[in-house]
This record gives structure tokens, sequence and C-alpha cells, in this order.
């Protein structure tokens, strides 16, 4: 009968494996005292350099690593995470490298949480985080109430990022929708387009007056009045998804009068858009002008240079990074920023002229 193997540290930092390696361990085999050890490893106030290099090394060579839950007890587990529900939209994607990158900075580890669609599964993923001990979250587009939301940041630090309204229990970050897609039609009216189509994104059919695709859409209407073609306003109700944008497309080309000009809310939307375009043989921008929302990578290949709304997304994640750390530090009173964006005229867009589909 074999005898269960038990760890045991020598004077050479060696041990056997079957027992995570303790602060005990660690300064057992610096040879300091347990205290000592423990404020080397909070970084506290009265460390000598030379005390803090041996208790380090005795770590590493341990291959020691703090519990999560045991730095929670101490105040922060130096981990936040980020919510986001669609990671197939690449702004999203954008979004969290943002943080990320802000993140690695300040020496926070960052958890990407993927909470699939529905609100249900939103909240089942803000409840786990905080079970685990995050020190804050940033939620991307989430949905609910803003009591809703308030009631979330009452457990745990939190800014939103991408919908708008203010709060005075979080933080928020988003870009100024309504004046983005203002661009976009000022563009298209100042090339001659007059019958401009707008791509929405709707979920159930209707949308929270807060959420960026509704922004938009309020943007797209008010900028058809403002250039006096109120009577032409065209809303196609949609998703923001290659497939839907693919769809809407060829449904605007199935019309016996179609428009000059395609405006989708999202560029992920847009490529569908210009995928079925291409598909039916119409040309861009020659034929049909195509302009998206976002500023993803992709639009700025080459092959497709499409017209789009630059949103700085990487500067959006960085912000809202910033302000939920300053969150987790101590700061109470609200910070909700709202960014300017900027039109990137490519390629898709062009000044109107006759054509077979027009």
């Amino acid at each position: 009968m074999s005898t269960p193997e038990r760890r045991q540290v020598d004077t050479m930092g060696t041990a056997s494996a079957s027992k995570r390696p303790t602060i005990v361990d660690v300064a057992r085999l610096a040879g300091v005292s347990t205290a000592a050890a423990s404020k080397v490893l909070r970084n506290a106030y009265g460390v000598s350099p030379e005390m803090k290099a041996k208790v380090e090394a005795s770590m590493k060579s341990l291959g020691y690593r703090p519990l999560a839950s045991a730095r929670g007890m101490r105040g922060r587990t130096h981990t936040i995470a980020v919510v986001v529900a669609d990671l197939h939209n690449e702004f999203s994607s954008v979004l969290v490298e943002g943080i990320r990158q802000e993140s690695e900075r300040r020496k926070y580890r960052l958890l990407v949480a993927p909470s699939g669609s529905g609100k249900q599964a939103q909240n089942r993923m803000i409840e786990d985080l905080i079970d685990r001990g995050m020190d804050g979250v940033v939620l991307i587009s989430p949905l609910g109430t803003d009591a809703e939301l308030e009631a979330v940041a009452a457990n745990i630090p939190v800014v939103v990022l991408g919908r708008h309204g203010s709060s005075t229990h979080f933080d928020s970050v988003a870009v100024d929708d309504f004046v983005g897609a203002s661009l976009v039609v000022d563009h298209l009216v100042g090339l001659g387009h007059r019958r401009i189509a707008y791509i929405n994104h709707t979920t159930d059919g209707k949308n929270d007056a807060r959420m960026p695709e509704e922004v938009r859409v309020r943007g797209y209407v008010d900028a058809m009045i403002r250039h006096g073609l109120g009577d032409g306003i065209d809303i196609v109700q949609s998703q923001w998804s290659q497939e839907d944008g693919e769809q809407a497309g060829r449904m605007l080309l199935a019309r016996d009068e179609p428009p000059t000009a395609i405006f989708a809310g999202a560029d992920v939307a847009a490529i569908g858009i210009l995928t079925a375009m291409w598909g039916e043989g119409i040309r861009v921008p020659q034929d049909m002008s195509v302009a998206g929302f976002d500023n993803i990578f992709t639009t700025s290949l080459a092959p497709i240079a499409m017209t789009t709304v630059d949103q700085a997304g990487l500067d959006m994640g960085a912000a809202a990074c910033r302000l939920l750390l300053e969150r987790v530090g101590g700061r109470t009173e609200a910070v909700n920023t709202l960014m300017r964006p900027s039109l990137i005229p490519r390629k898709t867009t062009a000044a109107r002229a006759p054509s077979v589909i027009q």
C-alpha cells in the first residue's frame, strides 16, 4: 500500500507536487516571518529591497500564486471584467482591446466575459463576476433599466460603455451616435444623393432609447429632415450582422425604385450590403453608394475601402478602463463621457450618377 505523497520544502526549494505552496512555505524558504512575506505580497510600506528580493525569489522557486479569494479578502483582486454580448461584431473586440491595453498598463488583469444574447444571460454573468470577487466591471451596451444597472453598481464599481444617458451611481462612456449618423447623411447629400436608406438594428421590434442603435436612427431622421428629405426617410428594420445586411441589401435592390445610397448603422451590416451588391453585379460606388459606422479594421482594407464613421474604439475602451479603476480606487462622483466621432470617406461613396438602377 503506497504512502500518500506529501509536499515538503527542502533547503534548495524543491517540493513534491501534491499540495499548493502557501505563504508559510514562501516565508520558510526565504528565511523571513510569515508576516514579512505577507507584507511583500501586499506591496506594503516598509519592506526593504533586500527582503522583497528574497521573498520574490522564494515565490518564483516554489511557483507560488496567491489565491484570488485570498487577495479579495485583503480588499482587491487586481482583476476587472468586461461583459460583452457579441464578440462576432469586430467593433466589440476593438473596445475590449482598448480596455485590455489600459488594464495591462495599470497592472490589472482583464477577464473577458461573453454573456451571449438576452438580459437574463447578461445578468447571470454579472452575478457570477461579483461572486468571483472582480474589482469592477465594464458593461458594453448592457440591457436593462437605469435602476437595474444602479442596483449592480451598488455591489461593484461599474462603467457602462456604449450606452447613452447618465447616472449618479455609475460612469459611462459613449460616442455621440447622433452626430455620427448626421455626418454620414450630410456626406451623402453633399454627393447629390436624395434616396438614402438606413439599415437599423432592432431587438424584438423595439429599441431602448439609450442604446446606440436608437440614437443613430434618430440622427439619420433628423439629418434627412434638416436637408428637406423628410418624405424620403427610409428605415429598414434588420439586425446588425453580415447575414442580415446581405438580406437587407437584396431586398432594397428588388424595389422598383431602389435607393441611390445605403447607410448601415454598423460596419458589419454594411459589409453584408456590399456582398449583396457585388453578388448582383451592382457597381459600388458607381451604381450604389454604401456607408457604415464603427471604422472596424476590415473597412480599411484596400479591396473594401468603405466610408464609415470612426468612434475611436480603442480610446473609448481605454477611457472606460481608466474610469473603472478610479472607481475601484475610491472615487464616488459620477463621470459621464461623450466622445465626438469623425467621418472617414473612402471609396464606397461617390457623387450620384445615372445608372441602371436609378
